[in-house]
Order: C-alpha cells, then sequence, then structure tokens
C-alpha cells in the first residue's frame, strides 16, 4: 500500500462537500496499489507514473473520472461520460458514501491496470483525421496554393466539432 501524500491530505481536509466520498475512494484506489498526486487541483491516481483516475468534486456529485474509461471492461455499466465530444474519459459518480462499493471499485481499478500494463492506447478520432490530411498534404505538388490547404484544413476541423470529433 502506498504511503498517503501531505497534498492530497491537505486538500481533503478543506473540501467543503464530498469529503467522506472522497476520503473513502481514496483509501480503497491506494489499497489498489495506486500511487496518489496532487494535479490539476485534485487527487490523481497513477500505476507506474501513468495516470489512472482523477477524484473530481461537482455540485451534483463526486466523480472518479477514470483516464481512459473508454477502453476499461463496464461489467456494471456504471461508467459515464464527460461530455458530448469526451473520446477517452469516462467517470463514476457518487452521490453518497453507501454507493461506493468496494469491490466494483477494485474491479474498475484492476480494469484500468491491465490497460496500462498492456500499453493499450485510445484512439482518437480527431488524430486520425488530423494523420490523413497530413498525408494528403505531403502527396500535394509542391505549387500547391497554401491558402487551399489551409482551408481545407479549417472545413475539416469545423466538420469534426459539428460531429463531436
Amino acid at each position: 500500500m502506498s504511503p498517503h501524500n501531505p497534498k492530497v491530505d491537505e486538500f481533503l481536509s478543506r473540501a467543503k462537500t464530498w469529503q467522506g466520498e472522497m476520503k473513502k475512494l481514496r483509501t480503497i484506489l491506494v489499497k489498489c496499489g495506486l500511487e496518489e498526486e496532487l494535479k490539476w487541483g485534485k487527487p490523481c491516481f497513477m500505476f507506474e507514473g501513468a495516470n489512472i483516475a482523477i477524484i473530481q468534486p461537482f455540485k451534483e456529485h463526486c466523480s472518479l473520472m477514470f483516464f481512459k474509461g473508454s477502453l476499461l471492461d463496464d461489467s456494471h455499466g456504471l461508467l459515464r461520460s464527460q461530455g458530448a465530444n469526451t473520446q477517452s474519459a469516462l467517470r463514476l459518480e457518487f452521490t453518497s458514501e453507501a454507493q461506493i462499493k468496494k469491490s466494483v471499485l477494485e474491479a474498475y481499478v484492476k480494469s484500468a491496470i491491465a490497460v496500462e500494463q498492456q500499453g493499450l492506447k485510445v484512439d482518437f478520432k480527431a488524430k486520425r483525421e488530423l494523420d490523413k490530411v497530413k498525408q494528403e498534404y505531403k502527396e500535394l505538388p509542391e505549387e500547391a496554393d497554401a491558402f487551399k490547404v489551409g482551408d481545407a484544413l479549417e472545413a475539416l476541423y469545423l466538420a469534426g466539432e459539428k460531429n463531436g470529433g
């Protein structure tokens, strides 16, 4: 079990909401062998230096966001999207300590650790599209109009925004 980070101790002691939920999540995550650090102003949990999850207190709920949530086994059907354009991160949402089930959380953490151990990466749609445009750009003749290329890139970007990319 990893020792507790004093910065996370301080964050939790100053929390005005969801303190009990965050402490319970932290205890389970650390017992799963994750290291903790304060990143982006929130308790973040890592495995061998790779970000696994971060605790996020919101007004309506306390969440545990998994950075590569889209790759996790969601056999419990509890993972929720961060928003319409999310391609990777998914979260668990809690409104009480009683909703935090140790065995369920451990299953998600084990899945997240397995994703890291296997070296799995999220296939980001926007990156695929950009790589495609870069390849097409390389194939253009030298005399191609740079403004036309810029217009094409802008159109692709805007299309991706409209389609949730």
